[in-house]
């Protein structure tokens, strides 16, 4: 391995450090209605968008919460050297996209059938934290 390359790879181990994230995988609820909650808590502070979280109707607000609280958990156990207290945590990035789909068939008038689709989605949050100065 030349030494540019191991450098670079030192570089963003190195970034990657302060990073964890947490996955939800096939969430029965919509991408589309899961994307509006998780659209509020994109780049607030974990204690923000925990609040906002809880104090949410939604559906899709429950679930959030516990993979946000996941994540700020695995951050604890990624940097066990740093103090949380002393460290700003936020959400960098959260992406839902869609999972797999159940087909399921409604009775319709006059013999026929309609399909339903019952989406469901993945949910991956990453939290970042920076000094607080």
């Amino acid at each position: 391995m030349g030494a540019r390359k191991r450098l670079m790879a030192e570089r963003i181990k190195e970034n990657k450090k302060s990073i964890a994230f947490a996955k939800l995988n096939n969430s029965p609820i919509a991408p589309r209605k899961m994307k509006m909650v998780a659209d509020l808590i994109k780049g607030l502070e974990v204690n923000k968008a925990l609040n906002i979280l809880e104090h949410n109707p939604k559906a899709g607000a429950e679930s959030l919460s516990k993979l946000l609280r996941s994540a700020i958990a695995n951050w604890e156990q990624k940097n066990e050297d740093k103090s949380i207290e002393e460290t700003v945590l936020y959400v960098k990035s959260i992406e839902v996209s869609s999972a797999g789909m159940l087909k399921r068939i409604q009775p319709a008038p006059q013999g026929r059938a309609h399909r339903i689709r019952k989406r469901s989605n993945h949910v991956t949050i990453v939290v970042d934290g920076k000094n607080a100065e």
